[in-house]
Order: structure tokens, then C-alpha cells, then sequence
């Protein structure tokens, strides 16, 4: 039975990314050798981080004006780390709007004042907290596009005349922005892109080199900018399988075209939480994302039949965090329309059950 994949992350990628990657594990460019047993510093992995990083600004629309893009370790949780250590000198603001939010405030609290320009806390996170003013002496404002627990998504971001940081792990890629905006952006692989094992880090070089602090050579932006995600051996098949899959982004028209998808898919699932009776929505209406929707059942006695027709329909990962309950449906870039539509149609069917 074919599997209709909502999983929050790892992510659904695509099928011809899946054979190709798999092929490379077994047989890389025809060199006899698998992808994950040859040489970081061989011609043709240097070949596949320089393509990778270049398709990375290409799609992002960042070519040629002062930006790197890189392809480090640790997760969007070290980045937490990194950002605080690279840009904090005496105070940072943050957006606090869910749990990874959360997270990195802890984080850079390690190395400096931090205040939270806004918070959802007190609502458990369903939505998105407006700003009413940022503080013109902060060293930087970072912010959450898209809350993967929650279901919250910004559609603006503040305009500011401080370096924005933003952690774009589960949205990454799904939306057209002006990302010029933005003076550093990073998100897990995971997410939207590859698989686990690495996270890309888009810099403006120029915002750099500000801190008084001395900086490990591993958490430095600037060392790994210089050494072109080299400094140390990164995780080639998790870079090699994001390379893919950004090459199968621009092959199908970019950006704006899986942006299309993305909006057809997300309107067909909340169009039938918001019908159906049986469901509720989490986020406020005007704070959903379009990546991950949240709903829970109006009737928790009606669980263990949901739970089982959807199981029987091949649907997999839909669970809801334990922080919200309910239901979780991830729709990442390539989540087919139709498998959407075999949820919708689950939920219809529970309808008429109820």
C-alpha cells in the first residue's frame, strides 16, 4: 500500500531524490565507490558542496550580494549556539513563539542580555505575537518563520535596522520572500530539505566580526566561510541528498512554483477542519502555516476510530506533539496533493461515522 507521508521530520523527500541518493550509496558517479566512503576532499564531493551552496543562494535569490551559504553540523540547535556566539555582545531580542524559539533564548542567555520583543507563551503558542517596537540598540533580532509543534507561520516580519536572524528550519524553500530581508537564516535539513545530519546557514558576510569574544574555530561563521564548509568533514550524504533535492526544486520552477502547491494543499486540509464538525482547528486562522496543521478532535471519544481509519488509509505521521495533542499534518514541498486529499477524505468519511 502506498504510504502518504506527513511526518513533522525527518521529512517526506522526493521519490526521484530517494533513487538517486540511494543509487550514490552504492555506486558514486560510476567511481565504483559509494558516496559515504569517498574522499570530503575528492573532486567530485567538493564538486557536489559548491553546486549544493550555489543552488542554496540561486533558489533564495541571494546570488551576488554579499551572502554565503553553508552546510554545517549540529542542527538547528547548535545554531542556537553559533548565532549567540558569533553576533551577541551585550544584548539580543528575540520572537518567542514556540518551542524551538524557546530554546534558542535559553541558549544565547548564556552569552548576553536578552530580551523577548513579544511571546505566545501565556497561549500555549496558537499564534503569532504582534511586535509593537524593537529597541534600536539590540546586537540583532531573531525570529521563527513557521512553529512545527504549533502550527503558527509569520506572513510579515519586522522591518528593522538591526541584523534579522531567522530560523527557517520547517519552512525553508515553501514560500517566496524577499530573503535580502534577512541577514542570516538557518534551518535543519530535516525539516524541508534532506535528511538529518546537517543544517545550511545563509550569511551576510558583513555583519561578522563584531564580537570582542574569541571564538572556538568551530563555531566560527567566519572559519567555515573561509574554508567553504570544509574546516571539517561535513556529512556528505546529508549535504549530497539536500543537493538533490534543491536541483529537483529548481527543476520544477523554483520557489514561487512549490510555493503554488504548498497554498492548494494547505487550503484543502483546513478548508475541511474548518467544515467538518468532528475537527477543530489550534492556530489562529490568520497565523496557520501552510507547512504543519494542527487539529484536534471535538470529541476525544472518537479517537480510536480516527486513529485506526486513517492507519487502514496508509497515512503515517500525523500524530500531534504532546505539547498540543491532537493531530499534527505536515505538508512539506514534496507531499503530494493527493495525499492530502486521502486525509480529507478520511476525515469526510469520520464525518459521516460520527
Amino acid at each position: 500500500m502506498k504510504k502518504h507521508n506527513f511526518s513533522a521530520g525527518p521529512c517526506i523527500l522526493p521519490q526521484q531524490v530517494l533513487l538517486k541518493a540511494s543509487e550514490a550509496v552504492q555506486d558514486f558517479n560510476g567511481s565504483g565507490l559509494s558516496l559515504i566512503e569517498i574522499s570530503h576532499r575528492s573532486k567530485d564531493f567538493v564538486e557536489v558542496m559548491e553546486k549544493a551552496r550555489s543552488l542554496a543562494l540561486e533558489l533564495l535569490g541571494l546570488e551576488g550580494k554579499g551572502y554565503h551559504a553553508l552546510y554545517l553540523q549540529g542542527g538547528a540547535s547548535m545554531e542556537f549556539i553559533r548565532v549567540a556566539y558569533n553576533l551577541l555582545e551585550t544584548k539580543a531580542g528575540y520572537l518567542n513563539t514556540g518551542t524551538w524559539a524557546n530554546n534558542a533564548i535559553k541558549e544565547a542567555k548564556l552569552f548576553g542580555e536578552v530580551i523577548e520583543v513579544a511571546s505566545s507563551k501565556a497561549e500555549n503558542y496558537n499564534h503569532i505575537p504582534k511586535i509593537y517596537g524593537v529597541p534600536n540598540d539590540l546586537d540583532y533580532l531573531h525570529v521563527t518563520s513557521n512553529n512545527t509543534i504549533f502550527g503558527t507561520q509569520m506572513k510579515t516580519f519586522p522591518k528593522v535596522n538591526i541584523p534579522l536572524v531567522c530560523d527557517m528550519s520547517s519552512d525553508i524553500f515553501s514560500r517566496q520572500l524577499d530573503f535580502s530581508q534577512f541577514d542570516l537564516i538557518y534551518a535543519g535539513a530535516q525539516k524541508n530539505m534532506g535528511p538529518a545530519g546537517t543544517e545550511l546557514v545563509v550569511i551576510k558576510e558583513d555583519i561578522l566580526g563584531k564580537v570582542s569574544r574569541k571564538i572556538p574555530s568551530i563555531l566560527d561563521y567566519q572559519v567555515h566561510i573561509a574554508k567553504d564548509s570544509m574546516f571539517n568533514t561535513p556529512a556528505v550524504f546529508p549535504v549530497y541528498t539536500s543537493m538533490l533535492t534543491l536541483e529537483w526544486l529548481k527543476n520544477i520552477g523554483g520557489i514561487s512554483a512549490i510555493e503554488e502547491i504548498n497554498n492548494k494543499k494547505a487550503q484543502l486540509l483546513y478548508s475541511e477542519i474548518d467544515l467538518n464538525p468532528v475537527f477543530k482547528g489550534f492556530a489562529n486562522v490568520e497565523d496557520r502555516s501552510i507547512m504543519n496543521a494542527t487539529f484536534n478532535l471535538t470529541d476525544e471519544k472518537l479517537k480510536d476510530t480516527f486513529d485506526a481509519m486513517w492507519k487502514e488509509a496508509g497515512i503515517s505521521g500525523i500524530n500531534g506533539h504532546r505539547s498540543v495533542g491532537g493531530y499534527r499534518a505536515s505538508m512539506y514541498n514534496a507531499l503530494p496533493l493527493e495525499s492530502v486529499g486521502v486525509l480529507v477524505d478520511v476525515m469526510s468519511e469520520m464525518e459521516r461515522r460520527a
